[in-house]
């Protein structure tokens, strides 16, 4: 579409402020401190744009975070219409509620299990699959801001069995989280037979006003919602699924069991 904001036009501009300062590529990576070949794979679209390259560009060149937001824009926009309004929840939120059966939630994932995951979808290009684990990856910036929002996470033994060398690593960055005073990360044992939280995952985000947003996802798309009747069933069930977890600290030792076992990284 004619005037649409992408990644290729970001590129466009990257280049074009860059000859603008009078900088080719070498000298213009000497002062970012990247090397002209990441300068040149970045501006001819063989290497991704992420934000410490837009973050560092913006800096150097003095564009008042131009291309952050230029970027951020993007990244927003590539996202599923369905998926937006959580994005928009999950970063207003004061508190966040994550459940799921079979998988690490997205805002506790690792580049290389995010990227494991997308991959599930075969079809999906390359450079799609990064860009949106860089984007999983951003979502995460929220836990580490000054006043970030009370994280609960319930996540099933049978997900953090998965023996490779992404779930070794995966289990190392759980465990880190879960020394965060804000993230309380509980464990559903394997022995706790048959609960409501496998019919799905849930995540669930209460906002400055009180009022609640529920995600719901599933094999082709995802659903949002704030009605009242809804997010009622959705918090029982939330409840429901935190009663048959471990306490944060059996929980946190039962990590570090299964961390056991998956052998030196």
């Amino acid at each position: 579409m004619e005037g649409e904001l992408t990644v290729d036009r970001i590129r466009i501009q990257l280049r074009r402020v860059r000859a603008l300062a009078g900088l080719n590529q070498e000298e213009f990576g000497r002062r970012t401190n990247f090397s002209a070949s990441t300068v040149s794979a970045v501006e001819t679209g063989t290497r991704p744009i992420d934000l410490p390259y837009v973050k560092r560009v913006d800096e150097v060149l003095d564009t008042g975070g131009l291309f952050e937001s230029l970027l951020r824009t993007v990244q927003r926009d590539g996202q599923p219409s369905w998926f937006r309004p959580w994005l928009e929840a999950e970063r207003a939120a004061k508190q966040l509620r994550y459940f799921n059966p079979t998988l690490v939630p997205g805002l506790f994932q690792t580049a290389n299990y995010a990227r494991a995951v997308l991959r599930f979808d075969d079809t999906r290009p390359e450079d799609e699959v990064e860009q949106q684990v860089t984007v999983r990856l951003e979502r995460q910036e929220l836990l580490c801001r000054k006043h970030p929002p009370q994280v609960i996470a319930v996540v099933d033994e049978a997900a953090l069995r998965r023996t490779d060398a992404i779930m070794a690593e995966q289990l190392a960055h759980l465990l880190r989280m879960a020394e965060l005073s804000h993230v309380h990360i509980h464990v559903i044992p394997a022995n706790a037979g048959l609960h409501v939280g496998l019919s799905g995952p849930l995540a669930l985000a209460r906002l400055a006003d009180g009022g609640w947003v529920g995600h719901l996802e599933n094999q082709l798309d995802g659903v949002i919602t704030d009605a009242e009747d809804e997010m009622a069933t959705l918090l029982t069930r939330w409840e429901s699924v935190r009663g048959v977890a471990l306490p944060e600290a059996l929980s946190v030792a039962l990590m570090k069991e299964v961390e056991s076992q998956h052998g030196p990284q």
